[in-house]
């Protein structure tokens, strides 16, 4: 049976936990991080207790941490607090997997990561998370380019505002470009609501 993998994208302090670095939208961010997180989880957790013979195909988590070197500059180095997810997998759930990355394609940073999906049955991946027009972008980006069907999650994900153009604008064009390769756009409340009607997330 198709499977689908939820990516959650850089949810990282420096973006989205600490008042002085993160991206406007990072309380929005937060709080649809949350309940779409919830929702997955549960229904993961009900398909755990369902009889092998009934069971859907419950979705894999992926949780994407970007790390950069102490000699770059940056504040995302392994250990810090600015590196540190908002969201971190559970310890114990069997479909949640932490990945990490160097590089703003998930894909680019992990070659083999198309393949270990496609071998545990994934055809569909679901993203959302920061930023928008980088890591999310290119993650998205290498995922259709490695041949997974793609769904952006509408208003769970954003960035910073640049001296052009807001947040919000980015966003939009993100979503634009990505449904012009191919992707489908969902809102993010939208998802959540097929996912509890079909039982699983899809």
């Amino acid at each position: 049976m198709p499977r689908t993998a939820l990516f959650v994208i850089d949810i990282q302090n420096e973006l989205a936990g600490h008042p002085q670095t993160e991206v406007p939208g990072a309380a929005r961010i937060r709080s649809a991080g949350s309940q779409i997180l919830r929702i997955s989880r549960a229904l993961a957790d009900a398909a755990a207790a369902t009889p092998p013979e009934e069971q859907q195909n419950p979705a894999l988590t992926v949780f994407v941490q970007h790390e950069e070197s102490p000699e770059s500059g940056g504040t995302l180095v392994r250990g810090a607090e600015p590196w540190k997810l908002v969201f971190p997998p559970r310890e114990d759930a069997v479909d949640e997997i932490l990945i990490a990355k160097t590089t703003q394609n998930t894909f680019e940073s992990n070659p083999d990561l198309a393949d270990r999906l496609q071998n545990a049955g994934v055809d569909h991946i679901i993203a959302f998370g920061l930023q928008s027009e980088c890591c999310v972008a290119e993650t998205c980006k290498g995922a259709l380019a490695a041949g997974f069907r793609l769904t952006l999650l509408q208003g769970a994900h954003s960035t910073y505002d640049d001296k052009q153009k807001t947040a919000a604008d980015i966003e939009r064009q993100i979503e634009e470009m990505l449904v012009s390769r191919g992707a489908e756009v969902v809102p993010w409340d939208s998802a959540v609501s097929r996912w509890e009607t079909a039982g699983v997330v899809c």
